[in-house]
């Protein structure tokens, strides 16, 4: 318990001192014109109250990463609150508040965009086919979880209807109406409603941890991998842990809501409070599901296996019913399902704004949004059809993978611009090596041996380094 509470205290003092040190970096101005006024269009462009950007914000990043992920990676032992605590802070919140704060200074340019500025044309070709992959893989990821969800919440007497598969059709018409309405039309009046829930979720799941005894292990035990699988914690905690430390797709969403900030001074709140926001979301999803397990890794397996694979659903839901009452369950279990529809009905609109914006095409009229994101749903809908345990492993290092470009690019942004630029190539270099080690030591990558591959993960590292210094040397502004 002591560990957990100074976890989110430690959060608190982050976004107070270390946010406000990321502002100065970055420089703010409330005289400058936001894209939300400089390009209103009545779709995209368009300016809205902090509280509902924030909210939206928060909303499209959350998806099931900060509750399932952070309930996974837990079985890695107490280093799950470090990870949280200390990547939230310096890695995930930087990204996503730099991301969105350059795409704001960029009139709302998309990541790809942003990126290609940065790294050159190459790289850009290279992000847009990444980003689109992801945005799409997003979606169909994010139909399976809350379709299931809410299937087992149905009587069984309803038939097809309480089925995972008629949910999952309720769901993609949802992102279909999401996607090509205006943005306030329907995300706007909506998320208010589930940012209720989620709120209603964490207070209640929160409350429940302090309530039901104190089984939680502290940082101060045995530093090494407690997972029942003898997974290493590097580079497999980094990967299984994403949304609630640094998430590559965070940046693709923030670029959505930089297009409806009023004000730079916004940004702090939008963006890097967002993301702390999220940080304790996946603290006490972690917090509750060892307490609930008894403190031990094997027993939450063992609960998460116990409908014949693992599942951190199955831990959701006993947490829930067990700790919060049947009313109180089901305002939490909604709060569950509207994370991943949240960041599913997103993930889709950046894709046609993506795509919109490389093939600079005009999204002013229902029949020009159709024509680009028929192509984007065809696709979603056939990867619902992959089983979801692979398409969620592969997700994980594809979204990791994304932080790294965002990362660099933002690292070549305030290189040229003669600022520290070491907030964000520190974690460049890590999660270089996160990426780089997991593609090449994990079973569903090349599988080599551990050693060999942390050896390569290594050199890799310092190529993409010397090739930034190297190829930035001489774009440092000179006094």
């Amino acid at each position: 318990m002591i560990t957990f509470t100074i976890a989110i205290i430690a959060l608190v003092l982050g976004y107070v001192l270390y946010g406000a040190f990321v502002e100065r970096v970055l420089g703010v101005d409330s005289k400058r014109q936001t894209p939300a006024y400089t390009k209103q269009d009545g779709v995209d462009y368009i300016p809205m109250p902090l509280w509902k950007v924030f909210l939206i914000q928060f909303l499209n990043i959350a998806g099931t990463g900060p509750i399932f992920g952070a309930i996974s990676g837990i079985l890695f032992g107490p280093a799950a609150y470090l990870w949280i605590v200390l990547g939230c802070i310096f890695a995930g919140s930087v990204h996503d508040y730099m991301s969105g704060m350059i795409s704001l200074r960029k009139n709302g340019a998309s990541l790809p965009e942003i990126v290609g500025d940065e790294l050159g044309s190459g790289i850009r070709l290279v992000m847009r086919i990444f980003s689109l992959f992801l945005m799409i893989m997003v979606g169909a990821v994010f139909v399976t979880t809350p379709a299931g969800l809410l299937a087992g919440m149905m009587p069984t007497d309803w038939g097809f209807f309480g089925t995972a598969e008629f949910w999952g059709i309720v769901i993609f018409c949802y992102y279909i109406l999401a996607t090509l309405l205006p943005i306030n039309a329907l995300i706007g009046r909506i998320y208010p409603i589930f940012g209720l829930a989620l709120l209603v979720m964490a207070v209640g799941v929160f409350v429940g941890i302090f309530m039901h005894g104190d089984n939680m292990p502290e940082i101060t035990e045995a530093f090494h991998s407690h997972h029942p699988k003898d997974l290493p914690i590097f580079p497999f905690l980094f990967i299984t842990i994403a949304c609630g430390a640094i998430s590559g797709f965070h940046a693709t969403q923030s670029p959505m809501m930089a297009r409806c900030l009023k004000n730079e001074h916004n940004g702090r709140i939008a963006f890097y409070g967002a993301m702390i926001t999220e940080g304790f979301v996946a603290l006490i999803w972690a917090a509750a599901a060892i307490n609930y397990a008894g403190g031990s890794s094997s027993n939450l397996a063992d609960i998460m296996a116990s409908t014949g694979k693992s599942n951190p659903a199955v831990i959701v839901n006993f947490i829930c019913n067990d700790w919060m009452g049947r009313v109180g369950a089901i305002l939490a279990i909604l709060g569950v399902v509207a994370a991943p529809i949240t960041s599913g009905d997103t993930a889709l609109r950046s894709a046609r704004l993506i795509t919109a914006d490389f093939l600079h095409f005009k999204q002013d009229t229902i029949w020009r949004r159709l024509i680009v994101s028929i192509p984007i749903f065809l696709l979603a809908g056939t990867l619902m059809f992959i089983d979801f345990d692979v398409l969620w492993r592969y997700f994980g290092w594809f979204n990791q993978t994304l932080s790294i470009f965002t990362l660099w690019a933002i690292t070549a942004f305030l290189f040229k611009a003669g600022k520290p630029y070491l907030i964000t190539m520190i974690p460049a270099l890590f999660m270089t090596s996160v990426c780089s080690t997991y593609i090449l030591v994990a079973p569903e990558g090349f599988a080599i041996p551990y050693a060999l591959g942390c050896m390569i993960s290594v050199a890799v590292t310092l190529a993409v380094l010397f090739g930034f210094l190297a190829a930035f040397r001489n774009k440092r502004p000179t006094k």
